[in-house]
């Protein structure tokens, strides 16, 4: 498959050294020596010391600007230590087998076992990571915010962030890894900010907000490649958990590439949970975002889906939770915005998502959800609290920003489990500009009816006597004949009855289990591509595991579950 090359970095790096030394001296004889550990205690620290040892270790970051950063060693930060000033890693050249690592220490067993806390206000970010190659990160704990008092100067910088990692300058960059973080509470504004209620329509907001992870490379003569965040915990920031920006790619060339986001934790983000713009090769798996798009203060945004992407093309997102995503637009649990290639949305559990479970914008090419579970997705109504969009369980969308609607291209929908509750009505919309569409094997829930909206993605599209071309659509099974609007794409075979899952609305996977053999077993077809479309899905149409790791034997059940004989 595409994701063979993405394999999960390892936190192998270390680095760090020292060329010139402190004035006092490191008594390094040679290159070929261990570089030095340098401990830093912001509690029993002294920078004059050597920091080269736990019992004499520096106060604060202040020393680090005497040494020079250029072979392997490590930053230890005594666990306890609360740091008010910026950590800044700049320029640092590190290799593969000589990284560096900045992480925690304990002085003893009996010591404080809390993370070491950078914990600014007022600075543009706690750390920032600029122009690096094999650096690791781990540890720490960070936040930064806007200091409450109204004297303070302008600050000259418009966005904040808890981790910065950006490329300024060209040339070739890799190895960063984030590893057992925690970053919360970052925002650009001081608190009771009031926003104007027409801010969170904007495609994405202004850029003065605080973003937890943001990982930028605006260089076009520069590529960021094997990237990993993962064991981190994003809590309570203004706008975006994790986000990753880069140039859409010339001539094929990404700005960022080779990157691993796993294990995660990310809740109650003003903004989407985590975003991909210009990236290429990215594995999402096995992540939690809880609330994305959270409007519980008046700095954040307000919207936001949990995942999405964006110009981006091979990405794998995989075993991720994505529940109680809010917004007056977007905010579904994964959802994939225009311009993208390849990106395959599978084994997720999406559920109570205001904005909906599959949505596909255009000018995307060969795009899939399978063997996803959704709860209770795209409940929200147009006109109430402020929405401007339709909440939809189903949306193939030809929206291209300004420019005419195309697409999206040969998207494939199969083998889902979809449960919706009786006072939800399921919005259906299919752009008439897409080309290319399966739908099969795949469970509707709906307990009761649906309906056909158009398409409302700011400049809605408008009404068409064009017939969507290369149709899949069989093999799915509905509660009943309601639960998919008339007229709307050739149903070639359908199911009709009650699959009888373990427990109806229920917050895990195996509560959709089917108990209902006779009704699900054998009933899906082997998945075909799509007429005309000679691509298909990169890594292959089949897949030899359902949602919950059972192997598909025979022809696959109808759903995300395959029952056990």
């Amino acid at each position: 498959m595409i994701w063979k090359n993405i394999k999960p970095l390892r936190t192998l790096l270390f680095i760090l050294p020292i060329a010139t030394c402190l004035l006092s001296g490191c008594n390094l004889q040679s290159n070929r020596q261990t570089s030095p550990i340098f401990y830093i205690d912001s509690k029993h620290g002294d920078d004059t010391h050597q920091g080269t040892s736990k019992e004499r270790p520096w106060k604060s970051f202040a020393p680090l600007k005497s040494v020079q950063l250029i072979r392997g060693g490590k930053i230890l930060l005594a666990n306890g230590s609360i740091f008010s000033t910026a950590l800044i890693l700049k320029n640092i050249d590190a290799k593969a087998h000589a990284p560096l690592i900045i992480s925690n220490y304990s002085k003893s067993t009996a010591s404080n076992s809390k993370k070491p806390f950078i914990r600014v206000t007022n600075k543009p970010e706690a750390i920032r990571i600029e122009n690096c190659s094999n650096t690791t990160v781990s540890n720490l704990k960070v936040s930064a915010q806007k200091e409450e008092a109204t004297t303070h100067k302008k600050e000259n910088y418009k966005m904040r962030c808890g981790v910065f990692i950006k490329i300024t300058k060209p040339g070739h960059y890799s190895g960063i890894s984030l590893d057992h973080l925690d970053v919360e509470n970052v925002f650009m504004n001081s608190p009771g900010i009031i926003r104007s209620a027409n801010e969170v329509k904007t495609a994405n907001g202004k850029q003065e907000y605080g973003w937890g992870i943001r990982v930028i490379n605006r260089q076009k003569k520069a590529v960021l490649e094997s990237i990993t965040i993962q064991n981190t915990r994003v809590r309570n920031v203004a706008h975006t958990g994790i986000k990753f920006t880069a140039f859409k790619p010339i001539n094929e060339q990404y700005g960022l590439r080779k990157i691993t986001i796993n294990n995660n934790d990310v809740q109650r983000t003003g903004g989407p949970g985590i975003q991909m713009s210009g990236v290429q090769h990215a594995h999402v798996f096995k992540n939690t975002v809880n609330q994305s798009g959270s409007n519980d203060d008046s700095r954040k945004w307000g919207r936001g889906s949990g995942l999405w992407t964006w110009s981006s093309e091979n990405v794998l997102i995989e075993h991720n939770r994505f529940t109680n995503a809010n917004g007056p637009g977007d905010s579904a649990g994964a959802h994939i915005d225009f311009n993208c290639k390849n990106i395959i949305v599978q084994y997720n559990f999406s559920a109570n998502n205001a904005g909906g479970f599959c949505e596909i914008l255009g000018n995307n090419y060969n795009c899939a959800y399978r063997y996803n579970i959704s709860v209770n997705d795209g409940f929200r109504v147009k006109g109430e609290n402020n929405a401007f969009q339709e909440g939809k369980l189903f949306w193939l969308s030809g929206y291209v920003g300004s420019k005419a609607r195309t697409g999206p291209f040969n998207s494939y929908f199969y083998n889902n489990t979809m449960y919706v509750s009786k006072p939800i009505v399921s919005k259906i919309a299919i752009d008439k500009e897409a080309k290319g569409v399966l739908i099969a094997n795949n469970i509707f829930y709906l307990e009761n009816t649906s309906e056909l909206v158009k398409g409302d993605q700011y400049n809605p599209e408008k009404n068409s006597n064009k017939t969507i071309q290369n149709v899949v659509f069989t093999n799915n099974l509905f509660l009943h004949e309601s639960a998919w609007p008339n007229n709307l794409l050739n149903q070639q075979i359908s199911f009709f009855g009650n699959p009888k899952f373990t427990n109806n609305g229920g917050a895990e996977i195996v509560h959709y289990t089917p108990k209902d053999r006779k009704l699900v077993q054998n009933k899906g077809i082997h998945i075909p591509k799509i007429p005309n479309d000679s691509i298909g899905i990169v890594g292959g149409m089949q897949l030899e595991k359902d949602i919950l790791g059972n192997y598909i034997n025979g022809l696959p059940d109808l759903g995300a579950i395959e029952i056990k004989n």
